[in-house]
């Protein structure tokens, strides 16, 4: 039986209302963003991990992943460094969540700071080294179709073989390609490539590109979700379908009922 999830994104309330209401709902898993765990850059986040892990626990509910808060476009050498080490560190920490999944993303180039034609072998490099500890750390990265520079899947597929570690694979986001400016047909390509390198998901629908972009609930926008699930269910994908919800229904999580509602349906 499918697994449906949500992302702790675009919720009314902390946390811990997040929880209740998924619950409520009828999701059984949660990713966990960043943020929820470190909120102290000083601190290891293990403790905080501990906290969260029992909060799901009382709701019956369990993480499918945990976003990392990454960024891999540095321009100083010493700073992607210490971006790599924090990395690290993080990854260490997942675990006591129950989940092996790292919710990655690629670099955001932040202030302009990195040459566009950098960007491919500062990111390379960088995943190249976290496989390094991937094993040991027992945690597997789901690299998202994110911002602007992983948001396309044929480079996505490009880094995953270049890199080589069966731990590297994809965070599915149905909707962000489309946000990114590509056409439908080269998203549903998309899907078909990468559907049996998928870790993890983000079930997302909308409709238009940049400042045209609009979110929906699941089978109110203009993506082809029914492409989306038949890939992922051809390739065998077994982890958790996870709704991301960006429209304008916060109020009462009415978008992610809807969302929970197709899922239920469609998956």
């Amino acid at each position: 039986m499918a697994t449906i999830g949500a992302i702790h994104y675009n919720w009314p309330g902390d946390l811990e209302d997040f929880v209740r209401r998924a619950s409520e709902i009828g999701y059984e898993t949660c990713e966990i963003r960043a943020g929820d765990i470190w909120s102290d850059p000083g601190d290891g986040g293990q403790a905080r991990a501990e906290e969260i892990g029992e909060l799901l626990a009382r709701h019956g509910m369990r993480a499918s992943a945990v976003e990392i808060g990454n960024d891999f476009l540095q321009a100083d050498p010493a700073d992607l460094n210490a971006e790599i080490e924090r990395y690290r560190r993080r990854c260490e920490v997942i675990p006591l969540l129950g989940t092996d999944i790292v919710r990655s993303d690629g670099g955001w180039n932040r202030n302009d700071q990195v040459p566009e034609d950098q960007w491919d072998g500062m990111m390379l490099e960088a995943f190249k080294r976290c496989a390094d500890f991937l094993e040991a750390c027992q945690v597997r990265i789901a690299l998202d179709n994110h911002g602007t520079t992983t948001n396309d899947g044929d480079w996505q597929l490009s880094l995953i073989e270049r890199v080589g570690s069966e731990r590297l694979g994809v965070n599915l986001d149905t909707m962000n390609y489309r946000w990114f400016g590509h056409d439908l047909d080269r998203i549903d390509h998309f899907y078909e490539i990468l559907a049996p390198h998928v870790f993890h998901t983000h079930m997302k629908d909308g409709t238009g590109s940049r400042q045209d972009y609009r979110g929906a609930a699941l089978g109110e926008g203009e993506i082809h979700l029914d492409k989306a699930v038949k890939c992922l269910q051809a390739a065998g994908y077994d982890g958790a379908w996870t709704a991301e919800y960006e429209g304008a229904e916060t109020e009462g999580a009415v978008g992610y009922e809807k969302c929970y509602q197709w899922l239920v349906k469609n998956v």
